[in-house]
């Protein structure tokens, strides 16, 4: 399996990805872009990206790249999750952009840079900061 088609897969069976309609854009080993389209469910009460589907978004981008750099039958799940808020996500898509930074045998840590579309003008609206620890794959149904 490819990495796109693993992160590709792994999105689309996964609970909370599926329901907030998160999208592959690209993936590649050690770095993936996930998307997700502005819908009421995800917002908070002033229209913006809620911090939590922000952070969700987050995880889910770094695990998924950090699998990507991983052997066959390994994964990455998340130890620690710091993120940054530098300003409110107001696009129409919210797009998380995963760089894995550090591959070990038992650790891996990823930088993600979260930005919306349109941007209107701003830089990134967070940056999150992930270690993930390595475990063995469960099967895929």
């Amino acid at each position: 399996m490819t990495p796109e088609q693993l992160v590709r897969k792994v999105t689309a069976i996964t609970g909370y990805t599926h329901a907030a309609g998160v999208e592959v854009v690209s993936a590649e080993p050690g770095q993936v872009t996930l998307s997700l389209a502005k819908k009421p469910e995800l917002l908070q009460f002033n229209g913006f990206f809620h911090g939590g589907v922000v952070s969700g978004l987050a995880d889910h981008a770094a695990g998924a790249a950090a699998t990507t750099a991983l052997p066959a039958g390994k994964i990455a799940v998340t130890v620690d999750l710091h993120v940054n808020f530098l300003a409110p996500a107001k696009g129409q898509t919210l797009l998380a952009k995963a760089r894995t930074l550090q591959v070990g045998g038992t650790i891996c840590v990823v930088a993600v840079e979260l930005v919306t579309h349109p941007a209107e003008g701003q830089g990134p609206c967070a940056v999150a900061h992930v270690t993930l620890r390595v475990v063995d794959m469960p099967p895929l149904k």
